[in-house]
């Protein structure tokens, strides 16, 4: 067998790997929405008071639509707190529109610039929540990304998924919602819904307790074992470093069983490769291997190589069309699944996009390695090393 044949049969054979792992992905995305239908209609048993911890920075597309879902929650006691650290923030007039149509609900604003970190490259998000820390009443916090839009009962969910013993954090899937229609955002969204989704749930059916960072909730008690927001603030994934640090307190991350939708705002490409190159690149430098097994996500792009390396093969050219048949199929059941969940998806899973999109994946994924700094709200950071979390049970000094 000849070198050019070989690899050819070794890309087809990754191909066929990824195929597998988006059917897997489906039908974990199924089991996950015939859990929550079994479970529905059924609140927590304790209901306790909650605090939502929102930090804020700049009016973004969507910014008020996804606010507004949290001021229609059916749950009985919780509190809003809104932060941003620039008195001249444009998120302040929205929020100040939401205190006028929802005078029933308990939002309030800090407006506080006060730095935290001894480095330059210190997390803004979490120096933010620790300005806001102080104006939460509740023992129960939720700290939740500005742009999700949620469910009338995603509290109802989350305290839920808390409830049980031994949880100490619980966080969420979630899905993307392109903020215009945009071809940009199509492919950013399917990205979201289509890679991040499935892969989460297949990394959490093999074991792992991941921290997504859009939802997290966790009691005050915990959070102080664990040092408090001052513990996240040197890292910018701070989602990572939590979820690692609840678990070395022996408490488990659970997972809700509720899926919120995240906006996604770029309309430009070059904005698209700066945003998704930054979460490659936080999550390579946190797992490496596991980063660069993801490359098996995207058949497509395998199955072009083959085509490539064979000149046209004719089963070159069936691979392809499995390939491309397998990642449609898998999104539009993954669609269909996340409407089981009441996720009111805005746009059709766009299939002609779907091998410009793998090709774009592949190639954040190859650039991810060829460096770590990431532009973040418009500051050069530098993306995080592994979590080193204590041994079990032994809170931080």
């Amino acid at each position: 067998m000849t070198l050019p044949v070989a690899v050819s049969l070794g890309a087809a054979a990754l191909a066929a790997i990824g195929v597998g792992q988006c059917l897997a992905g489906w039908r974990l995305a199924a089991r996950f929405a015939a859990g929550r239908a079994a479970r529905s209609g059924r609140p927590a048993a304790h209901r306790p008071p909650i605090t939502v911890l929102k930090p804020l920075h700049g009016d973004e597309p969507l910014l008020e639509q996804a606010l507004a879902t949290l001021c229609v929650q059916r749950y009985p006691d919780f509190q809003v707190v809104f932060g941003v650290q620039d008195p001249a923030d444009p998120a302040i007039a929205v929020v100040r529109r939401l205190q006028g149509r929802f005078p029933g609900r308990r939002l309030a604003l800090v407006i506080d610039p006060t730095p935290h970190g001894t480095t330059a490259g210190a997390n803004r998000k979490v120096a933010n929540l620790m300005n806001m820390l102080p104006a939460a009443r509740h023992e129960v916090l939720v700290i939740a990304d500005s742009d999700l839009h949620v469910a009338p009962d995603w509290l109802d969910r989350l305290a839920a998924a808390l409830e049980p013993p031994g949880t100490g954090l619980v966080t969420t899937l979630y899905a993307g919602l392109p903020a215009a229609g945009g071809v940009v955002q199509r492919l950013a969204a399917e990205q979201i819904t289509h890679a991040f989704l499935p892969g989460a749930l297949l990394a959490r059916a093999l074991g792992r307790q991941d921290c997504l960072g859009a939802t997290m909730m966790l009691r005050r008690a915990t959070l102080e074992r664990i040092g408090g927001f001052a513990a996240l603030v040197e890292h910018l994934a701070d989602d990572n470093v939590l979820g690692q640090k609840v678990q070395a307190l022996g408490l488990k991350v659970a997972l809700a069983d509720t899926v919120p939708l995240t906006t996604v705002p770029e309309a430009a490409p070059a904005a698209l490769w700066r945003h998704e190159l930054r979460w490659a690149r936080t999550i390579r430098a946190l797992a490496p291997a596991a980063f660069a097994a993801s490359a098996l996500q995207y058949p497509i792009v395998w199955a072009l190589a083959a085509l490539a390396l064979t000149g046209g093969a004719g089963w070159a050219w069936g691979g392809l069309a499995v390939a491309w048949a397998g990642r449609a199929i898998s999104g539009r059941e993954i669609d269909r699944a996340l409407r089981r969940c009441g996720v009111p998806l805005a746009f059709p899973l766009p299939l002609w996009l779907l091998p410009l999109r793998e090709l774009i994946s592949m190639a954040v994924l190859i650039a991810a390695f060829t460096g770590n700094r990431v532009e973040w709200r418009g500051h050069r950071l530098t993306a995080d090393r592994p979590a080193r979390p204590r041994s079990q049970g032994s809170p931080p000094r």
